[in-house]
C-alpha cells in the first residue's frame, strides 16, 4: 500500500509536515474478524429508566436557563407576562446548532429566529378558530421537520417551533395582536441569540477544536475496539466523528480565517485525524488480537492537544510499540501517523498552504439542491414529515372532536413522541413522556397552589428548563419530569385557569398525545426505512465500486479534487446505511425480515471503509483491465441480487491479490445475502404455514357454528 493523505490532499506545494512513506503491502488476509452483535431497540426498564453513556449537558442547561429567564423578564418589563411567555420560548433558540462554529452559528441562529417568529405569526392567525389552529400546528410540524432534518438542524428539531405556534393559539390578543406576538418572540429569539454568541467571546474557535478532539477520542476507542466483538460499532460511531469534524472544520474557514496559520494547523490536524482512522481501518480488519492500551491512550492523549499545543504527549511513549515492525506494515503505518500527528499538535501554528492542508469543498451546499434531495421518492425525510404533520394535525383535531379545550398539549406530546424516529423509539418515549409527565404535573401543581410572586414565576420555568437540558441527553424520561412544571407555569402564565383544571387536562392531553404518536409510527409509513434499506445497501456498494475502479484503473489517476468528492461522498453513504438500518430495526413488523440483513450490511460497510483506506494510498497498485471488468460485474450481480432479494449468481469474485481483505469482504458479502435470501423464504414459508393454519382453524369454526 501506499501513504495516506488527507481529503483534500493537493499534489503541489511544499509542507511543514513529514513527506509521505513508500508504498506498503499488504499482508494476506486470512481471518476475518467476527461480525458484531446486531444492534437491538427494545421496550425495556433499561431503555425507560436507564441514563445513557455521556456526560451532563451543564454549558447548554446555564445557557437555557438564562436566556429564559431573561428574555422573560425583558419581556414582562416591557409588555405583559401573559405574552412575555413567548418571548420566554422564543429564547430557546439557544438550543440550536450548539456545535456549530460561531460565525455560521450566529446566521443559522438568526434563521431559527426567524422561523419561530413565523410560527408565532401562524398561531396567532389561527387563533380564531380552534379548529384552523389544530390544522396550522400539524401544518408547522411537517414543515418544520423537513426543514430540520433537511439543513441537518440538529436537536430539538421541530418541537420548540411546534410549541411556540401553539402558545400561541392562546395567547391574549388574538389575530389582532400578531405583530406584537411577532415583536416579542423575535426580542426572545434575539436574547436566545446573544447567550448562544456570548461564549465566543472568550473561546472563539473552540467547535472545531472540540470537533476534531472528539474525533481523535472516538479514534483512541476504535483503536481500544480491535480485536473486540464491538468492532463494527466502534469503527461507525469514528467515522461519524470524523465526518462531522471534516464538516465543522469546513464551515470555519471563513474569509480571513481559512489563510491564518491557526486554520492551516487545524486542517493539518484534521488530516491526521483521517490519516488514522483509516490506518486503523485496515488494522482492525486485518487482526484479531487487541492492540496494547498505549496506542488508544495516545490517540486520546491528542485529544487535548488540539487547543493546547504543550499537552501534546511525547511520542517516545509509542517507541515500544514500534521496536520490531516493519516499517510498510499495517501496525508501523499506523504507529507512524499517531506519531506524525503528535509532531503536527505540538507546532502552535502552521504554514498557511502546503500539502494536504488544501480542502477541495465548499463550507455548505446549495440551498436548492438540498431541498430537493430531501424530497426526493428514496429520502427518508419526506415520509418522516408527512407522518409529523399528519399526525400533529389529526391529534388536535380528534382533542377538539372530544371536547378537550387545550387540544394544543395533544399535538404539542405527539410531536415529542414521533421525534423518536421508528415505532420502538416512539413507543420507549411515549411512555418517558407519560410517566414523567405524570410526576411532573404533580410538581408543577404544587408549585402552582401558591401564589406564586412575579420573580418565581420568571426563575422557576427556566430553572425547570435548565434541568430539562442538563439530563434530556441521558433520558427522556427524566427530562419529562422536569419539562413539564415549566410547560404548567407558562402555560397557566399565558392563559391562567383552575391549577387542578390545568393539572388535570395536561395528564389527560400527555395521554392521549402519547398514543397519537405511537398510532402515527404504527400507522403511517412505519415500513419506510425497512422499505429503503435494500436501495441504501445497494447505494453503498454502487459507490464502493466507483471508487474501486477508480483506485485500480492503470489509466487513469483521479485527482486531488474528485478523490475528495469520492470519499466523502462513500463515507456519507456508508454513515448513512447504518443510520438507515438502525431506524429500519425498529420498525413494525418488518424488522423480522430486516435482521438477516445485518451480516450484509457488515460486508458492505467494510468494503466500503477499506475501499476508502485504498483510496487514500499515494500509488496503489492497479489491476488489469479484465480484473476491473470482472469487477464491475461482480458488482452489478451483488446489487441485483439483493433489490431483487435472490441468491447472487456469481462466478469467481476476480482475485484483487493487492487487496487481500477486500476479496474476503465480498465473499462474505456473497454468502451473506444468500443466507439472508434463505432465512427470508423460511419466514415466508413460515408464514404461508401460519395462514393456513389459520384458514383451517376458521373452516372447522365455521362448520361448527353449522352443526
Amino acid at each position: 500500500m501506499g501513504s495516506v493523505h488527507d481529503q483534500g490532499e493537493t499534489s503541489g506545494g511544499g509542507s511543514a509536515d513529514p513527506t509521505p512513506s513508500e508504498p506498503i503491502w499488504n499482508p494476506p488476509a486470512r481471518v476475518r474478524p467476527r461480525v458484531a452483535e446486531r444492534p437491538r431497540q427494545r421496550i425495556s426498564l433499561n431503555a425507560l429508566f436507564g441514563l445513557a453513556s455521556g456526560g451532563w449537558a451543564w454549558s447548554i442547561a446555564v445557557q437555557a436557563a438564562v436566556a429564559m429567564s431573561a428574555s422573560f423578564a425583558l419581556a414582562t418589563l416591557l409588555f405583559d407576562p401573559r405574552v412575555a411567555t413567548l418571548a420566554a420560548l422564543g429564547s430557546m433558540t439557544v438550543l440550536y446548532e450548539r456545535e456549530t462554529p460561531y460565525r455560521y452559528r450566529s446566521f443559522a441562529l438568526a434563521l431559527v429566529g426567524l422561523g419561530f417568529v413565523a410560527c408565532v405569526s401562524v398561531g396567532s392567525l389561527a387563533a380564531v378558530n380552534p379548529w384552523a389552529a389544530a390544522v396550522s400546528i400539524g401544518a408547522v410540524a411537517a414543515v418544520a421537520t423537513w426543514l430540520c432534518q433537511a439543513l441537518r438542524v440538529d436537536r430539538p428539531g421541530p418541537l420548540f417551533f411546534v410549541l411556540v405556534c401553539a402558545i400561541a393559539t392562546i395567547a391574549s390578543g388574538g389575530p389582532a395582536a400578531v405583530p406584537m406576538h411577532a415583536l416579542i418572540a423575535a426580542m426572545g429569539a434575539g436574547v436566545g441569540w446573544l447567550v448562544s454568541m456570548t461564549e465566543g467571546l472568550a473561546r472563539g474557535r473552540h467547535p472545531e477544536h472540540r470537533a476534531v478532539a472528539v474525533a481523535f477520542k472516538q479514534l483512541a476507542a476504535l483503536l481500544r475496539a480491535i480485536g473486540t466483538p464491538r468492532l463494527d460499532h466502534v469503527q461507525h460511531e469514528a467515522s461519524i466523528a470524523v465526518a462531522n469534524a471534516w464538516r465543522i472544520v469546513l464551515l470555519s474557514q471563513t474569509r480571513g480565517y481559512r489563510d491564518t496559520p491557526a486554520a492551516a494547523r487545524l486542517r493539518a490536524l484534521l488530516r491526521w485525524v483521517s490519516d488514522i482512522h483509516l490506518a486503523a481501518t485496515d488494522v482492525s480488519l486485518a487482526r484479531t488480537e487487541r492492540l496494547p492500551a498505549v496506542a488508544g491512550d495516545f490517540a486520546e492523549a491528542l485529544a487535548d492537544a488540539v487547543a493546547k499545543p504543550d499537552q501534546t504527549p511525547d511520542e517516545t511513549g509509542l517507541d515500544e510499540l514500534r521496536k520490531g515492525l516493519r516499517p510498510r506494515s499495517l501496525e508501523g503505518r499506523l504507529y507512524s501517523r499517531l506519531v506524525r500527528a503528535a509532531q503536527a499538535a505540538r507546532r502552535s501554528d502552521h504554514e498557511a498552504e502546503g500539502r494536504g492542508l488544501k480542502l477541495h469543498d465548499t463550507a455548505t451546499p446549495p440551498l436548492l439542491q438540498t431541498l430537493r434531495s430531501s424530497l426526493a421518492a428514496g429520502s427518508l425525510i419526506r415520509p418522516t414529515a408527512l407522518r409529523m404533520g399528519i399526525t400533529v394535525a389529526v391529534a388536535g383535531v380528534a382533542g377538539l372532536a372530544l371536547g378537550i379545550e387545550r387540544f394544543y398539549w395533544i399535538s404539542i406530546t405527539a410531536t415529542s413522541v414521533l421525534q423518536a424516529g421508528n415505532v420502538v423509539l416512539s413507543a420507549n418515549r411515549s411512555l418517558q413522556r407519560a410517566l414523567g409527565t405524570l410526576v411532573g404535573v404533580v410538581i408543577g401543581a404544587l408549585l402552582l397552589s401558591y401564589q406564586l410572586p412575579l420573580a418565581a414565576t420568571i426563575l422557576l420555568p427556566a430553572c425547570f428548563m435548565g434541568l430539562t437540558q442538563l439530563v434530556v441527553g441521558r433520558n427522556f424520561f427524566y427530562a419529562s419530569i422536569f419539562m413539564t412544571p415549566m410547560a404548567l407555569i407558562l402555560a397557566y402564565t399565558a392563559a391562567p385557569h383552575p391549577v387542578e383544571q390545568l393539572a388535570e387536562a395536561r395528564i389527560v392531553d400527555t395521554l392521549l398525545g402519547s398514543v397519537a404518536g405511537v398510532a402515527g409510527a404504527v400507522l403511517l409509513w412505519r415500513r419506510a426505512a425497512a422499505a429503503r434499506l435494500p436501495q441504501t445497501i445497494a447505494d453503498v456498494l454502487g459507490t464502493t465500486r466507483t471508487v474501486l475502479l477508480a483506485v485500480l484503473d492503470p489509466d487513469v489517476e483521479p485527482g486531488p479534487a474528485r478523490t475528495y468528492r469520492l470519499r466523502r461522498d462513500l463515507r456519507s453513504a456508508l454513515v448513512s446505511l447504518r443510520g438507515v438500518y438502525d431506524s429500519a430495526m425498529g420498525d413494525v413488523p418488518r424488522a423480522t425480515t430486516t435482521r438477516p440483513l445485518w451480516p450484509v450490511v457488515v460486508a458492505a460497510q467494510r468494503s466500503g471503509y477499506l475501499a476508502l483506506s485504498a483510496l487514500a494510498l499515494e500509488k496503489p497498485p492497479p489491476a488489469s483491465q479484465i480484473t476491473l471488468q470482472r469487477l464491475d460485474v461482480a458488482f452489478d450481480e451483488l446489487i441485483a441480487a439483493l433489490l431483487e432479494r435472490r441468491t447472487p449468481r456469481l462466478g469467481a469474485v476476480p482475485r484483487l491479490v493487492d487487496y487481500p481483505r477486500i476479496n474476503m469482504e465480498l465473499h462474505a458479502l456473497s454468502s451473506a445475502l444468500r443466507t439472508a435470501v434463505a432465512e427470508d423464504a423460511r419466514t415466508a414459508e413460515r408464514e404461508r404455514e401460519r395462514r393456513a393454519q389459520r384458514e383451517r382453524r376458521r373452516a372447522h369454526e365455521e362448520i361448527d357454528a353449522d352443526l
